[in-house]
């Protein structure tokens, strides 16, 4: 009844303030439910789902039991999807280093299906919402697995001219601040000895956009991340790398452009360009699927609320200020 309850009753009290109207009972180890029939229906599926849960040795914790009723509740309102909890909450992807990465959301898991499903697949949404994470989860999976030979991850180096030029040090120490999100993960899902070792031997290879030129990537798990920071010629270019038993995943967030003004953004234009193409898939996050501390998914929404309310005038300001630095330049 703990792992059920939670310690010290934490998961029960996430219960009883989502369902106020029912009263939720517990003795020994039964637990009762009064009140609405629907209500009640609902807990017992959830308490149903939580149990198939803790049943494969996951423990349930308060963010995923709160994401649980708001699965069943969509469910039951006829938006809900074929996936119960259960399913989203259970499906490994990688156990590494004594823990398992694992999707938290429903579009997180229908996002790692169709990376299984597809040979490009577009992650787009806020930050938080996993979409690199989960990328770099299923290409450590698909090397271990040999279905590829390398994984090869990419970001766009973003004003290079501008900003990197003014580092001190190796052309290699300028870039390393942009890929540096990318080692953090590897290093959570692989062991840190063995990373040197696989990036010596061309098995890992963390590079900048630009270096992807010219070259045609066969066998391999290619991410790119930070794309909405390509140019549409960029974005052509990298998925014209695409090589035999290849596969790409595609991160961004089209809200957080930090192109040169007057610059499109390639992960925008391309949404409309390759929209309906065969075996291209667009998975949309939300901050519905933010899965960093809750207060992530909060400040996500504040601020969509205040660009749709503020954007003309914040976009009027940014622009010129960007177009005043250029002409200095």
């Amino acid at each position: 009844m703990v792992t059920v309850l939670g310690s010290g009753d934490s998961l029960l009290r996430v219960i009883e303030k989502a369902f106020p109207a029912a009263d939720i009972h517990v003795r020994g180890n039964e637990i009762s439910a009064v009140g609405d029939a629907r209500e009640v229906a609902l807990i017992q599926r959830l308490f149903d789902e939580m149990m198939l849960v803790l049943r494969t040795g996951q423990p349930m914790t308060e963010d995923a039991v709160e994401r649980s009723i708001a699965m069943l509740r969509a469910s039951e309102n006829g938006e809900g999807p074929e996936e119960t909890p259960a399913q989203v909450l259970t499906q490994n992807i990688l156990s590494s280093r004594g823990r398992t990465i694992r999707p938290k959301t429903l579009n997180q898991k229908r996002y790692v299906d169709a990376i299984d499903k597809h040979t490009i697949v577009f992650g787009i949404g806020p930050a938080g919402t996993g979409k690199t994470y989960l990328a770099m989860a299923k290409a450590v999976q698909a090397l271990q697995s040999k279905q590829v030979n390398r994984i090869i991850l990419t970001r766009p180096a973003v004003e290079a001219g501008e900003r990197l030029g003014f580092l001190p040090g190796t052309l290699y120490e300028k870039i390393d601040p942009y890929l540096r999100p990318l080692y953090d993960a590897l290093h959570d899902m692989l062991d840190p000895d063995s990373i040197p070792r696989l990036m010596a031997a061309g098995t890992i290879e963390v590079a900048p956009l630009a270096y992807m030129r010219g070259r045609t990537l066969n066998d391999a798990f290619i991410i790119l991340d930070e794309a909405q920071n390509t140019s549409p010629e960029q974005m052509k270019m990298f998925l014209t790398r695409l090589g035999f038993e290849s596969k790409i995943v595609i991160t961004g967030d089209v809200t957080q452009v930090d192109l040169p003004n007057g610059t499109k953004s390639g992960l925008r234009q391309v949404q409309d360009i390759l929209d309906g193409v065969e075996d291209v898939h667009f998975s949309r996050l939300t901050s519905h699927d933010v899965v960093r501390h809750k207060l992530v998914g909060r400040i996500v929404d504040a601020y969509e609320k205040y660009d749709s309310t503020h954007g003309t005038e914040n976009g009027a300001h940014q622009g010129g200020r960007s177009k005043s630095g250029h002409k200095g330049k």
